[in-house]
């Protein structure tokens, strides 16, 4: 089992995506399974057939539909063939998650499964405790180019193909803010960063990624386990904030930081460099000698509470535990 992790807009899904290339590794989308169906505290219930019923569909509809869309009942007899591989006395979230996991794996002749939802990376002690064989790569961008990609998300309604729902949108937009996005940074860099010892935790800056894609990918096959070959690196140009999804393969070489290029004006990126300056220096990122604004200053500071207000009401549906989300995220 393989977790990438990391903040959102970090990269996740490009090196997901390369790892789908390997002819034995199956990509699972972002299910959300950590945090919005399953909380540590309820690790150890039992749950009833019908409720184990729901949550092996729920994944399913997750995993063929894109999470963000709403749950169908047309996987009720997949999620059955899921179910009775467990013993009926073991009926507990974590079992179901592992065996939907297995399920696919084994339905696509692969023979591991690559998780993607980037928030698991405040869950990485409970992937570890109960997935000993896990292995997880956390993945670290820029965290003003993290701002200005949470910027301009609300985009992928018209550059994803497909589309989005109009709630996404929306939400897209709610949730961003200066002081809310660089604080999530930081927030998910303490995360990792307390497994940087651990021989089961890889770290990937995404800007070495585009620099060197060779080395990197190479790098995390190494702690994978399995052979590096030149064709992983032709992913799909899918998942940007910036320009439409295409059908162009290959990794884009990036000449240098996106957010020097605008979009963000000095007082997001004053803002971000200095919530963010202790774990900016310590993932070699250098701040930028720039001032605020005080009008838009005081304007940032002013809406913060307003703006975190509304963002909290939008994601309740997906806090199975607000209080325990909340803590993960200020520890």
């Amino acid at each position: 089992m393989i977790f990438v992790v990391g903040n959102s807009r970090s990269g996740t899904t490009m090196m997901s995506n390369i790892l789908e290339n390997h002819l034995d590794i199956y990509k699972i989308h972002e299910l959300h399974f950590f945090e919005e169906l399953w909380t540590p505290e309820e690790n150890d219930e039992l749950l009833t057939g019908s409720e184990a019923l729901n949550l092996a569909n729920r994944l399913l509809s997750a995993q063929r539909h894109d999470y963000v869309f709403k749950v169908t009942e047309r996987y009720i007899e997949e999620a059955q063939k899921i179910i009775r591989t467990i013993d009926s006395n073991s009926l507990r979230a974590i079992y179901i998650y592992e065996a939907f996991l297995g399920y696919e794996v084994f339905k696509n002749n692969c023979k591991a499964a690559c998780e993607s939802t980037p928030r698991n990376v405040f869950y990485i002690g409970e992937i570890l405790e109960n997935f000993p064989h896990a292995k997880i790569i956390n993945m670290v961008r820029d965290p003003r180019d993290v701002l200005l990609s949470q910027k301009r998300k609300w985009r992928r309604s018209y550059l994803r193909s497909g589309g989005r729902p109009l709630k996404e949108t929306l939400r897209a937009l709610i949730n961003y803010h200066p002081i809310t996005i660089s604080k999530l940074w930081n927030a998910a860099i303490s995360a990792a960063d307390k497994f940087n010892d651990n021989d089961r935790v890889c770290t990937v800056r995404y800007e070495d990624l585009l620099k060197n894609p060779e080395n990197a990918v190479s790098r995390v096959c190494g702690f994978v386990g399995i052979d590096y070959d030149q064709t992983l690196l032709d992913i799909p140009h899918t998942g940007s904030s910036h320009v439409k999804d295409s059908k162009n393969k290959g990794i884009r070489k990036a000449s240098g930081p996106k957010w020097q290029g605008g979009g963000l004006n000095s007082t997001e990126i004053y803002l971000c460099q200095n919530i963010t300056m202790p774990h900016l220096r310590k993932h070699g990122y250098e701040p930028a000698a720039i001032r605020a604004n005080p009008v838009l200053l005081l304007y940032y500071f002013i809406s913060f509470p307003v703006k975190l207000g509304f963002a909290l009401l939008l994601n309740l549906g997906r806090m199975r535990n607000i209080a325990d989300t909340i803590k993960r995220r200020l520890s």
